[in-house]
């Protein structure tokens, strides 16, 4: 990913130079190709290359377009065709993605956003209104964080200058740690008070003295898809999933793809196999990474994903991650990450993936992220059933009712209870996978109940249909959970996701709800419409296990050192876990009883990384929540919703 940095000095005094000597160096192992910077009063803006396609290698940033504005850019356009075609622009093959983003810019102002299709970051600067618009494209793939002072506005695709230049002791931020210690912390905040995130499809416009965010975009309800039968349910989707997966293949160089031998990973190899091979166009070699574990019972792999290696006649790079190094040298101390989430340290199996990556010469990597929420990976029969209650199908509610019972051994009622108690906020409980653990204090969850409860919406009666509702929500946790993703740089490369396209998806949430999973039938659509492409053993198989005992085995060979830090925990003395009941935990999981393993996990990953602030001077831990300044002015939104 190419990255971006700027600062304004609302009253118009020069950037300091050396500020921006530094922050270049900070930020050019993320973007060794080309450097340049803009300067004009008061206003720096750097930007640093990443070229993946050969449009890139034609960009000239930060780029000002004819009407003077100044855009700095960090993407892949998908709709390249559909904007020239709006645009009546006819040299497109010579020209760079940020080159049509700024005509489109320079055409309809901010209206273009949602015009933009694609993984992207935006900025740009107009010198006449004195004004900077920061936006993110509809998911969130590209990150793009801002820090607000009285004085000044500071942003970057990359946190790391924010917080180590900051000039001051920050300020933990207890939503984030609300979410880490959950679910995943909403999409716009970090782990800092003072530094915000631009939230997916929304804008952030910012003047002196003022701030306003703008959601551009969403999905919206739209008539359900109807077809004759389930065989034009699945042309539909080849058609659609064909799209998603050729616009991230567009590269100058071969692309790598994870292949776990899961069907979201092997359907896009399959998928992206068959469009190279029909040879429309000049698509750069895929190759494959797959990872194995013989020492997990339930963490088979090789089988499936050899299998589609058989069928695309050559092997991948295989790593073995079955050896675990020990909890404490998985965290640098010596070295400060920026969030929990960056906070280990390099292990031999992220050193074999990176050699992965510069021997192949790659800087795309294909993921299957999102594939499992999206196609009726997990067998959920509620949005149907609710959808068939709010429409007052009773016959088939019943019918349905039924069928679902069976396929999941539950009763009828219990079933019908799991329905109905969406629909009444006050009775429906968080989801057990989304349920802060025991450990933690409970006045901090009392704090911070509304960021906790901003992650599971309810259900509501009318409006959209309920599975419309709960697609939203699905996104809303996606969104999150790539918010958490942190941005590699030794070696850097550019992450895409196929099943969170744009069309992709706002053709899955217009789909009939049975289409996509059925009772007995999960994936169904997938399944059925990739018969033929994915090798039988995959379509037929059943869902994957995640048990895995590693952690255990981790906490039980380095037993003596979490011990001794159970005993003085600083996330104690701030309030957010409770010692003893952490401290139990941890026996409890060294005996081999059921403990919930990844908010222990996260519970001391969250120990080490705040040690590791403050031991760098990042934070003054002994503020504690309650004495921290906040930022000159927090952001205010239209129409912009959380969740």
């Amino acid at each position: 990913m190419s990255v971006q940095f700027g600062k304004w000095n609302f009253d118009g005094k020069p950037v300091n130079p050396d500020e921006v000597n530094r922050v270049s160096s900070l930020l050019a192992p993320y973007a060794p190709d080309d450097a340049s910077v803009y300067t004009c009063s008061g206003m720096q803006i750097l930007h640093l290359a990443f070229y993946t396609t050969k449009e890139s290698r034609l960009e000239s940033q930060p780029l000002v377009t004819s009407c003077g504005d100044v855009l700095t850019w960090d993407g892949r356009l998908d709709n390249r065709a559909e904007l020239l075609d709006e645009l009546k622009h006819k040299a497109g093959a010579d020209l760079a993605d940020v080159a049509l983003v700024a005509m489109a810019y320079d055409r309809w102002c901010s209206e273009c956003l949602p015009k933009i299709i694609g993984d992207w970051a935006l900025s740009i600067w107009n010198p006449r209104e004195r004004s900077l618009l920061l936006a993110r494209d509809f998911v969130g793939t590209r990150p793009l964080y801002y820090s607000l002072g009285n004085h000044h506005v500071t942003w970057s695709t990359v946190l790391d200058p924010l917080v180590r230049f900051a000039g001051k002791p920050l300020t933990l931020n207890p939503e984030y740690v609300s979410g880490w210690l959950s679910f995943f912390p909403a999409a716009d905040v970090t782990p800092y008070r003072e530094i915000h995130s631009v939230p997916p499809s929304s804008s952030v416009r910012i003047r002196a003295g003022s701030l306003y965010v703008h959601k551009y975009w969403e999905i919206a309800p739209a008539p359900q898809i109807r077809c004759r039968s389930d065989s034009e349910y699945e042309e539909h989707f080849r058609v659609v999933f064909s799209q998603a997966v050729r616009r991230r293949l567009r590269s100058d160089r071969p692309i790598l793809a994870e292949l776990s031998g899961g069907m979201d990973s092997s359907s896009i190899v399959c998928m992206a196999d068959d469009i190279i091979k029909a040879g429309n166009q000049d698509y750069p070699a895929l190759q494959t990474v797959s990872y194995f574990n013989d020492f997990e019972p339930h963490w088979n792999e090789r089988p499936y994903f050899t299998k589609v290696e058989e069928r695309r006649g050559r092997a991948g790079c295989h790593i073995d991650i079955g050896r675990q190094e020990p909890l404490t040298h998985q965290f640098d101390h010596a070295t400060f990450a920026t969030t929990p989430a960056a906070g280990a340290r390099p292990t031999k199996f992220s050193k074999q993936f990176a050699d992965c990556l510069l021997r192949g010469n790659i800087r795309v990597v294909l993921s299957g992220v999102g594939g499992d929420e999206v196609m009726g990976g997990v067998p959920n029969p509620l949005p149907e059933l609710q959808d068939l209650l709010v429409l007052g199908r009773f016959r088939h509610f019943l019918r349905q009712l039924k069928l679902w019972a069976l396929a999941k051994n539950k009763p009828c009622l219990q079933i019908f209870c799991e329905v109905c108690l969406p629909f009444l906020p006050a009775l429906s409980p968080v989801p057990q996978h989304k349920r802060p653990a025991s450990w933690v204090n409970p006045e901090f969850l009392e704090r911070n109940r509304i960021a906790l409860r901003s992650s599971t919406p309810r259900v509501r009666l009318f409006g959209p249909p309920p599975s419309f509702q709960n697609s939203l929500s699905t996104l809303d946790g996606l969104r999150r959970q790539i918010a958490c993703t942190t941005l590699p740089s030794r070696p850097g490369f550019e992450k895409r996701y196929p099943f969170l396209d744009r069309n992709l998806l706002q053709f899955l949430f217009a789909l009939p709800r049975e289409q996509l999973v059925r009772p007995g039938q999960r994936r169904s659509l997938m399944r059925r419409a990739l018969t033929g492409i994915v090798p039988d053993e995959l379509i037929h198989r059943k869902r994957k296990a995640y048990t895995s005992c590693s952690p255990l085995r981790a906490i039980h060979e380095d037993w003596v050192s979490l011990l001794d830090l159970s005993q003085r925990m600083i996330t104690d003395s701030l309030g957010i876990v409770n010692a003893g009941s952490f401290s139990k935990a941890l026996k409890q999981a060294r005996l081999g009883l059921e403990v919930p393993i990844i908010p222990l996990m996260r519970t001391l990953t969250l120990e080490y990384w705040i040690r590791t602030a403050h031991n760098h001077g990042i934070f003054d831990v002994s503020r504690g929540f309650d004495d921290c300044e906040e930022t000159a002015l927090e952001p205010r939104s239209s129409h912009f919703l959380a969740g």
